[in-house]
């Protein structure tokens, strides 16, 4: 037993815990994951003209172009349609450079699979992530790779805490700007 003050010893699987991590790679996602994650970007390539030639052959082409020109107008001429649409894109690349740190903290298991990003939201001061952690996957491998995932997201600090409710749970809050809430 360790006394108060004192340091446990290393044991001699830690340090093979930490040369396999430090050997494995992330392995390489399967085509269902390539799909979860490219997903909102899909639907702006694949949906939205699908949808607008849908629209044209049902209503005609002008009407199309109206549905075209008001989503545009809509975009424009508002701030709060701005904002919005800006808050959204960035989550969608905040999620992408999230999952790029952690590939370089090497935040994975002993597999080389990633964590799983679940929801990425706007908030005032930024983006709040939430992370599926697999078996393997600590809330403390967040919290050493601050640094990592606060360059990989461009961000100025980066907050990381764990669900109240599910511990597998880590949230990443990601501040852009200084006034937080």
């Amino acid at each position: 037993m360790t006394g108060r003050g004192r340091r446990r010893r290393p044991r001699r699987g830690d340090y093979l815990t930490e040369l396999q991590r430090d050997l494995t790679f992330v392995r390489r996602p399967n085509l269902l994951v390539v799909l979860w994650r490219w997903r909102w970007e899909l639907m702006l390539a694949f949906g939205l003209p699908t949808e607008l030639s849908i629209i044209g052959i049902r209503l005609g082409w002008a009407w199309a172009l109206v549905a075209v020109g008001a989503i545009l107008t809509t975009f424009t001429a508002w701030p709060g349609a701005r904002y919005w649409l800006v808050a959204h894109a960035r989550c969608v690349v905040t999620a992408h450079r999230v999952r790029t740190g952690c590939a370089q903290a090497w935040i994975q298991t002993r597999h080389g699979k990633l964590p799983i990003i679940l929801l990425t939201g706007p908030q005032p001061y930024g983006e709040r992530v939430y992370i599926w952690c697999r078996a393997g996957i600590t809330l403390e491998d967040f919290e050493e790779a601050k640094g990592i995932l606060r360059s990989a997201c461009w961000a100025s600090d980066i907050r990381v805490t764990s669900s109240s409710r599910y511990s597998h749970i880590v949230v990443l809050d990601v501040i852009r700007h200084e006034n937080i809430d």
